[in-house]
């Protein structure tokens, strides 16, 4: 098979929100450029999540600079209206993204960035990385020690109950994920969430005085303001966020409760088969769903730009620039400037910033 090289001026790796809002302020500047996405679509990283997921933020928060979301601004919008408000956003601003372009490999040649993507070569001045730090599933080790009948996934390959065997369910990870899942999970089996009490918001986020007071303060204000790495409360805050889950957003404690799902201790290890769960007790079920997160996904990067804090290799960089390899960039890792980097709230602001960047190095 040959090898085809292409040449950019930039190239955007990932073509979800934080990439193409970096493409929107580059096609403004009519900068050359592409977005190389490994999805067959446009939307894809929400569109194949599970089926009932909706956004925490209402609609008015998960717009990209110079389109606004195709509904009312209060709604909570579904995973799938997501992913087709990313499809249309593409479309509408003729961003040059590149579908099933999965990226294995980032370096340097000749002072060039070099891209591979299987047989394929790009080379660029310019690399922006627009991704989520924690793109690569994680289960303990001990997962492989269940007994083959039990049904077991990551939360990430969770679609809907369909995909479960008759009998219990044990949900590993008491996070967003875990606790949305659970309540899903409990309709039709019984259920079990395993994990540390990661603590909620003290309001319910669809009520009118969240809408109109509560969401704004902490969305706009101190997600977006406040927690940043611009102020004190927000440089101390970072370290500590790093690696962790947030709060429980939507599913507050006593929903989990009233469901009848039971909360037990940490899963700690397989013993027969099935799971154990704090100091021996073993759990009988017929499914386990780990949802126990993401660890980095950036081993593909051969680039001295990675920093390990406490197992986890996080880039190098002041608020999405890394200086220590000129032309490359970050938009979109979890408290890349503010807490709200991560979320599409926040990825406006560090994309325009980024292209400024950008444009006035090369100019």
């Amino acid at each position: 098979m040959s090898t085809s090289e292409s040449n950019y001026n930039t190239i955007i790796i990932g073509g979800g929100q934080a990439g193409l809002a970096t493409g929107y302020y580059l096609k403004q500047q009519g900068r050359d450029f592409t977005i190389l996405d490994a999805h067959a679509r446009t939307g894809d990283s929400w569109r194949n999540r599970w089926d009932s997921l909706h956004l925490f933020s209402p609609a008015r928060y998960d717009e990209l600079p110079g389109m606004s979301f195709p509904t009312s601004p209060h709604a909570f919008p579904t995973k799938d209206e997501m992913a087709e408000y990313l499809e249309t956003y593409a479309a509408r601003f003729d961003l040059p993204v590149q579908h099933g372009v999965r990226v294995d490999h980032l370096t340097r040649e000749n002072g060039r960035f070099l891209v591979t993507a299987g047989e394929r070569r790009f080379k660029a001045d310019n690399v922006v990385v627009a991704m989520s730090n924690y793109q690569a599933p994680w289960v303990p080790p001990f997962a492989r020690d269940l007994d083959p009948a039990i049904v077991q996934m990551h939360s990430s390959a969770y679609r809907n109950l369909d995909q479960l065997q008759d009998g219990g369910v044990l949900v590993v990870g008491a996070g967003n994920s875990g606790a949305e899942i659970a309540l899903e999970s409990v309709r039709e089996h019984p259920t079990w969430i395993s994990g540390r009490d990661v603590g909620h918001i003290p309001f319910r986020i669809e009520t009118t005085a969240a809408r109109y007071v509560f969401i704004p303060l902490v969305l706009r204000f101190l997600f977006h303001r406040v927690l940043t790495v611009s102020t004190p409360i927000g440089r101390k805050a970072r370290p500590k966020m790093l690696g962790k889950g947030g709060p429980l957003v939507r599913v507050k404690p006593q929903d989990l409760t009233a469901a009848g799902i039971e909360r037990v201790p940490k899963t700690a290890g397989v013993q027969n088969g099935l799971p154990v769960v704090g100091e021996g007790r073993i759990l009988d079920v017929a499914n386990v769903i780990w949802c126990t997160g993401f660890r980095s996904g950036f081993s593909w990067i051969d680039l001295p730009v990675f920093d390990d804090q406490e197992g986890r290799y996080e880039p190098r960089h002041e608020r999405g620039i890394v200086s220590g390899q000129p032309g490359l960039y970050f938009v979109g890792l979890f408290f890349l400037y503010a807490l709200s980097s991560s979320l599409v709230e926040g990825v406006e602001r560090d994309a325009q910033r980024i292209v400024k960047h950008l444009v006035s190095r090369m100019d």
